[in-house]
């Protein structure tokens, strides 16, 4: 079955243009401590292939990584078709090592996963980069020197955009108003940080939403409220510009899109 594609929406005021359906990559990365309903499997590399071409005939254009996805990053690099045709989200400040997170928001390890993330994108920029937040949003922005290194690599033309996956209203809201962009969590189950996202409309700031499908428990097999109501939820709040959804499943990546798209076209 063909699927229109989407139309691209503008990433607040950074330029870059998102699908507002985003694809998460964690699933081709990493199979430990994650929190979906049901297990997986990591697919191989002519799966991962044939994902990223569906993705891209259906207008998906942004992509979400981090180094704690386990590889993702580098089969990023590996396997993407047409590599710098994408918006690349990519993190600092969380390492998955032997099955638990590290975190490190120092000025020298900040510098240093951008720069080992795109050698291992095997690109000369990447689209935006956030902070990962370990909980401590407020801590780590008032305590470490992460936000200010981002910055300064933004300055050096690796980066173009940069902010943060907060965890904290405050966070979110500290987030809008001194960066690019703000990852935040919101679903119909979890509406707390409404506050972010209207003062990032306020101000013209890039939203990506996170845990928009609750890590898949929004689905009515998993004892949610379904789907299609989860994305309208989302997509009826003007601020959100892209909602990141990670699946390996060609039929539900197609039938994403196809609810997206009757809601945002």
């Amino acid at each position: 079955m063909k699927v229109s594609r989407m139309k691209l929406r503008d990433l607040g005021q950074t330029g870059i243009k998102v699908s507002p359906l985003g694809l998460g990559t964690v699933k081709i990365g990493r199979d430990q401590q994650v929190k979906y309903p049901t297990g997986f499997k990591i697919p191989d590399d002519k799966a991962v292939i044939d994902l990223f071409e569906l993705a891209q005939e259906l207008g998906i254009n942004t992509l979400d990584t981090a180094p704690s996805y386990g590889n993702s990053e580098a089969r990023l690099g590996k396997l993407l078709p047409n590599r710098n045709d994408w918006v690349i989200v990519g993190k600092v400040g969380e390492e998955f090592i032997d099955g638990q997170s590290h975190f490190d928001f120092s000025a020298q390890t900040t510098v240093a996963t951008v720069e080992r993330t795109l050698v291992r994108l095997k690109r000369d920029f990447i689209d935006m980069v956030l902070v990962h937040s370990d909980g401590n949003d407020m801590d780590i922005i008032q305590n470490e020197a992460v936000c200010d290194a981002l910055q300064e690599l933004k300055q050096r033309g690796l980066i173009k955009a940069v902010g943060m996956s907060t965890k904290t209203v405050e966070g979110g809201l500290w987030c809008v108003e001194n960066m690019d962009v703000v990852m935040a969590t919101y679903n119909p189950a979890y509406t707390d940080e409404l506050p972010v996202l209207k003062r990032a409309l306020e101000l013209n700031k890039g939203v990506v939403i996170k845990k928009g499908l609750q890590s898949g428990h929004a689905d009515t097999t998993a004892g949610g409220g379904g789907i299609e109501g989860a994305f309208r939820f989302l997509f009826e709040q003007p601020a959100v510009d892209s909602v990141i959804v990670g699946t390996i499943n060609p039929q539900h990546l197609r039938t994403n899109v196809e609810i997206v798209r009757s809601i945002t076209d």
